[in-house]
Parts: C-alpha cells; sequence; structure tokens
C-alpha cells in the first residue's frame, strides 16, 4: 500500500461515519484533486488523488472496512489498490455523470438505430382578423425527407447496413481518459451501429434528402403574437427509419390600423365633434364583428373610456371573452367660415361670462400654475 495515512483522514469522515457519508465525501475530494481539474500541479493532484481513491476502497467495502477497523493498514495490505473495489468498478458509475459531457457525452448516452430527425420553426403573420376568428394556411417548408430510393436506410437498393466493425453494433466504444474510462459515440457509425458498405445513389447514405413540402397549418381562435403551435411528426425525418422531429410554427399577428390588443380586450380611438361631446349622442363603432352602437353622455371630455361588454377576443386557451375599450377624443372644428367664427366668439363670451365652472379642469390647471409661481417668488 502506498499510503499509511489514515483512511478516516484521507476521507475527512468521523470512523463511525455511514456509507452515505462516506460516498459523499469521496466523490467531493476526488472532484477536486483529480489531476484533469489541477492543470498546474497534476503530480501532486495524482498522488493526493490515489491516496483517496485508495481509502474509499476500503471503507466502501464493508468486509475490508471491517478488517482495517480491527488491524489497521495491515488488515488490508495486498487488498487495496489492486482495481478490485470501487477504484475499478463503481468509480465510473460514480463519476460517469459528472464528466460524460466532458470527455464525449454521458455513459450509455449512446442509441442504435437512427436519431429522431430535428425539429423546424416557420414564423407565420396573420391578421388581427385571422388570429382573433381562427385561420387556416397553406405553407410551404424545405426539409429533408426520408429517401424513397432506400426507403431511409442509406443502403443501395438490395442490400442493407452490417454491422460496424469498430463499435460490433453497439454504438458506443471505450475511451481511456486518465484515471477514467468512459463511453462515447462511436465515430464509425455515429451511434448507430451500422455501417453502410454500398451507399444509395440518390441520398449518398444519408437515408433522407432535400425537398419541400406544402402542408396545411390550422390556427386556432384567439391566438396571439408569441403564440406556438405544434405539428407533430412535420420535422425533418429521422435517420435509418426513426422518428421525425417536429414543427413548430410561431405566430405574429401584424398591426392593425384601428384596434390594439391586449389579451382578450381590444382597444381603439374614436373621435368624436365638439357639440357630440357637450351635448351628448349617439355615435356608431366598429368592432370585429360589425358595427355597434356607443352612447355618449353629455359634457364628455377627451380620454375617457367606454366599455362595449363581449366584443374583445375569445383566448385561446379558455376563458371569457374580452371587452371592446373605445377612448374618446374631441375634434377641434377647423376651416370655420366666418359665421362659424362669430358664433365660435359669442359662445365663448357666454361661457366666460357664466364663470370658472364650464371649464372646471381648465381653472384647476391654472390655479396650480398660479400657486407654483407664487412659491418660487415667495
Amino acid at each position: 500500500m502506498a499510503t499509511k495515512e489514515d483512511f478516516y483522514k484521507i476521507l475527512g469522515v468521523e470512523r463511525n461515519a455511514s456509507d452515505a457519508e462516506i460516498k459523499k465525501s469521496y466523490r467531493s475530494l476526488a472532484m477536486k484533486h483529480h489531476p484533469d481539474r489541477n492543470k498546474d500541479n497534476p503530480e501532486a493532484a495524482e498522488i493526493k488523488f490515489k491516496e483517496i481513491n485508495q481509502a474509499y476502497e476500503v471503507l466502501s467495502d464493508p468486509k475490508k472496512r471491517s478488517a482495517y477497523d480491527q488491524f489497521g493498514h495491515a488488515g488490508v495490505d495486498g487488498s487495496a489498490g489492486r482495481g478490485g473495489g470501487a477504484g475499478a468498478g463503481d468509480f465510473g458509475d460514480i463519476f460517469g455523470d459528472m464528466f460524460g459531457d466532458i470527455f464525449g457525452g454521458r455513459r450509455g448516452s449512446g442509441q442504435q438505430g437512427g436519431q429522431r430527425g430535428s425539429d423546424l420553426r416557420y414564423n407565420i403573420e396573420i391578421s388581427l382578423e385571422e388570429a382573433v376568428n381562427g385561420t387556416e394556411q397553406k405553407i410551404r417548408i424545405p426539409v429533408l425527407v426520408t429517401c424513397d430510393s432506400c426507403l431511409g436506410s442509406g443502403a443501395k437498393k438490395g442490400s442493407s447496413p452490417v454491422t460496424c466493425s469498430t463499435c460490433h453494433g453497439h454504438g458506443q466504444v471505450r475511451m481511456q481518459q486518465g484515471f477514467f474510462t468512459v463511453q462515447q459515440t462511436c465515430p464509425t457509425c455515429r451511434g448507430t451501429g451500422k455501417q453502410i458498405k454500398d451507399p444509395c445513389g440518390k441520398c449518398y447514405g444519408q437515408g433522407r434528402v432535400k425537398d419541400e413540402k406544402t402542408l396545411s397549418a390550422k390556427i386556432p381562435a384567439g391566438v396571439d403574437t408569441g403564440d406556438r403551435i405544434r405539428l407533430s411528426g412535420e420535422g425533418e425525418a429521422g435517420q435509418m427509419g426513426a422518428p421525425s422531429g417536429d414543427l413548430y410554427i410561431d405566430v405574429q399577428v401584424r398591426r392593425h390600423t384601428i384596434f390594439n390588443r391586449d389579451g382578450a380586450n381590444l382597444s381603439c380611438e374614436v373621435p368624436i365633434s365638439f357639440v357630440t361631446a357637450c351635448l351628448g349622442g349617439e355615435i356608431e363603432v366598429p368592432t370585429l364583428g360589425g358595427k355597434a352602437t356607443l352612447k355618449i353622455p353629455t359634457e364628455t371630455q377627451t380620454g375617457q373610456t367606454f366599455r362595449l361588454r363581449g366584443k374583445g377576443v375569445k383566448p385561446v386557451r379558455g376563458g371569457a371573452i374580452g371587452d371592446l375599450l373605445c377612448s374618446v377624443k374631441i375634434e377641434t372644428p377647423v376651416k370655420l367660415t366666418t359665421e362659424q367664427k362669430a358664433l365660435v366668439e359669442k359662445l365663448g363670451e357666454s361661457l366666460s361670462n357664466g364663470g370658472t365652472h364650464h371649464s372646471p379642469q381648465e381653472s384647476g390647471w391654472l390655479d396650480g400654475v398660479k400657486n407654483f409661481f407664487d412659491k418660487l417668488t415667495g
């Protein structure tokens, strides 16, 4: 045995430590002192790493631990460090998950047979009306499809793939990485376990060829920008008969000339005349389902919002239909005649003689301005 230091001390655990505590400490120390993680002093790290490995090999084995507890190093000399215990078998199991990605893939991650086809994404732009009511559109996408000559096998018609000579059909090969023995995808067959000796003349052994296909995409009612629709199995064809990927349709709703959308609600700005704002009345407003009548009360101010219930959008994921929010904007008359200007002036004089109660917002704002300047000069 290379070391005579106490195994419990090496692993930093008490003598009555449980198997789980010993294993946890071992994993932490082995990660810390592995030579590949200590490039500045790999020799010292290798010595420490061997000590940790020897200690764990003994303390993780109930029989060896019992002998060590009774007789110390004399009870286990000649048995530890020979590659029979945790140092060989359990070691890979413990660290496979942590180092698999670093050394070329997780253990057992390879799969025999073909690889599933890639998923595809398609951006579709629709109108607000189509988004609210639903629609169906034809889309054409470039895609890899199964070769109709070899039916996806990649082998020339009349022949078939053979077992890979490198991995012998397993799709994985074992690689030595320092103290680790790890598995990674076979570089010859790329995990399929098969080799093509006589490739197909159409797809050149790929089992897939480039093509375009036309699909009918059903857009459900209520979708909004950012929603995604999945068409299962409409992506690229898989390799060697493996399943096809999926097609994801990302929805983009075009900006509408009248309406804005906020979730289930729609909103729009409605211009009204000065007379209607003063005296009230009824006006027609557009909705996605046709025209609707909006009642304007007397003395309406710019920016007031009126709600038409149930004139919005029914959400695609369910829920109540939203509302249409109409924000009014009072329109100032333009291109007045001489007579009209005289009437407006007369109206202005009449309103001025009536006091400030005709323009409460204006008078309040002026009072605020006056107070502001009084503070500056005070």
